[in-house]
């Protein structure tokens, strides 16, 4: 196993989903005042899952900034009831869009943790991908492309009370 220093010197590949989550979460772990995510569903980010409940409460207690865009948040809404709690209680930091038809076509998978740290998915049917922490310029182009997407999405998961 990499030691967890090695995993933020440079880029990194992976090709299972198991690796993919790690980097992932140490990408949380590491960001302070803005994610951005950007998959069609979200189904291998693991998004409802108590780990990930609690590392993305302790990003937004801080202050920090979610976005999220997709394609489909059907996965979301039927296995992710804690992130739908979570963006309930920090609709003033958290926020989530989905794409319009014409945008459906995106199939690469992405999260950028304060323009600095990446981890990003070639395709989204698969695991494979790369990571790069604390390389700026390795975000730039997910970045510019995350802006364009989410001013062309509208917003959703938007729970009421009841989570309906």
């Amino acid at each position: 196993m990499t030691t967890t220093s090695a995993l933020y010197a440079t880029s990194v590949a992976f090709d299972t989903r198991a690796r993919f989550q790690e980097l992932l979460r140490a990408l949380l772990a590491r960001s302070r005042a803005t994610l951005t995510m950007f998959d069609p569903d979200f189904a291998l980010f693991g998004l409802g899952d108590s780990g990930i409940d609690a590392e993305l409460r302790r990003y937004l207690a801080g202050g920090g900034v979610l976005r999220l865009a997709m394609h489909d948040e059907a996965h979301l809404r039927r296995h992710a009831p804690r992130l739908l709690n979570l963006l309930r209680e920090y609709a003033h930091l958290a926020e989530a869009r989905v794409t319009p038809k014409g945008l459906r076509q995106l199939t690469d998978s992405f999260a950028i943790g304060d323009g600095a740290h990446i981890v990003r998915r070639f395709h989204s049917d698969h695991a494979r991908g790369a990571a790069a922490f604390d390389m700026p310029v390795e975000t730039d182009l997910h970045r510019e492309r995350f802006a364009a997407i989410w001013a062309d999405s509208v917003p959703g998961l938007q729970p009421t009370i009841t989570g309906l």
